[in-house]
């Protein structure tokens, strides 16, 4: 379960950020998780309630936005949700190959004080 490293990882950038702007508490961290990003937002949510106790965060919330799958069709210059990376164009019917958004992850945002 990669999410495990991925949510310490995520907790330590946001306790360095909170202790330079001088904050004691976390109150919540925003996290926007692709829907081809490879990860399993349950898993986050149940790593994040392990990983958390004991620091500066451990009665903080975690929020998880979820990225849709997002290509482009250079045919006929749109973009489409997909389920996949290599979506079909509902418009023309053409595979695209190329994704947009959808792979991310990233922390968003992080309330402190």
């Amino acid at each position: 379960m990669h999410e495990v490293g991925i949510i310490q990882n995520t907790l330590a950038m946001a306790i360095e950020t909170a202790e330079a702007s001088g904050a004691t508490s976390i109150h919540a961290l925003r996290l926007r998780v692709g829907r081809l990003s490879g990860v399993v937002p349950d898993a986050l949510e149940f790593a994040f309630e392990v990983v958390r106790i004991g620091t500066m965060a451990e009665a903080a919330r975690l929020e998880i936005e979820s990225v849709p799958a997002v290509c482009w069709c250079h045919k006929c210059q749109s973009e489409f949700v997909s389920d996949d990376l290599l979506g079909e164009c509902p418009g023309c019917h053409e595979p695209s190959m190329e994704l947009r958004r959808g792979a991310e992850l990233e922390l968003a945002a992080v309330e402190i004080s």
